[in-house]
């Protein structure tokens, strides 16, 4: 006699969250100003206001843009606004850092409005493998949000999950 074999994961309540699901498509740029500075190291404002003139700006388009400074130089807070006012038409998105920030940053702003209702009151397992860069930072953020609605939080794989949090049944 066989017996049938029941797969009790698809049969659960289990909830599976993969944040690579929510990836955005889109080019992911760094743009160093570094070499806008005089000797890599000092700000001249009007050869900078020249270079950001001449400056292919087109080249971002729907772009996710990171703008830092490889060297120690000390930039002001201008400098950064005047590539934004050339990029905030252009790019999806702008932040000060660099490629790992900004990928944290987008994520940011996604989870912040993700509806989760389907996650209420259900154990919720957060798919840890991905074939797309999901920061680490974004584990942390949705581990955040899960908390106050879901019955528990697991990371990684239905048949081998690390479990995070468990509601107490007061």
């Amino acid at each position: 006699m066989k017996e049938e074999i029941i797969n009790r994961v698809t049969n659960s309540k289990l909830a599976v969250l993969d944040l690579e699901d929510y990836y955005p498509e889109g080019k992911r740029v760094l743009i160093d100003i570094k070499d806008w500075l005089f000797d890599g190291f000092v700000l001249r404002e009007k050869d900078f206001r020249e270079h950001i003139k001449q400056h292919n700006w087109s080249q971002y388009q729907d772009n996710y843009v990171a703008l830092t400074c490889s060297t120690d130089a000390i930039i002001p807070a201008w400098a950064y606004m005047l590539i934004i006012l050339e990029l905030e038409s252009i790019s999806k998105k702008t932040i000060i850092g660099d490629l790992e920030t900004l990928e944290s940053s987008i994520y940011q702003d996604i989870i912040i409005y993700l509806n989760l209702d389907v996650f209420k009151n259900k154990p919720v397992i957060i798919k840890g493998c991905s074939n797309k860069p999901v920061p680490r930072n974004a584990f942390l953020m949705i581990t955040e949000k899960l908390k106050p609605i879901a019955t528990s939080i697991m990371y990684g794989e239905a048949c081998s999950s690390v479990p995070l949090f468990k509601k107490s049944k007061n």
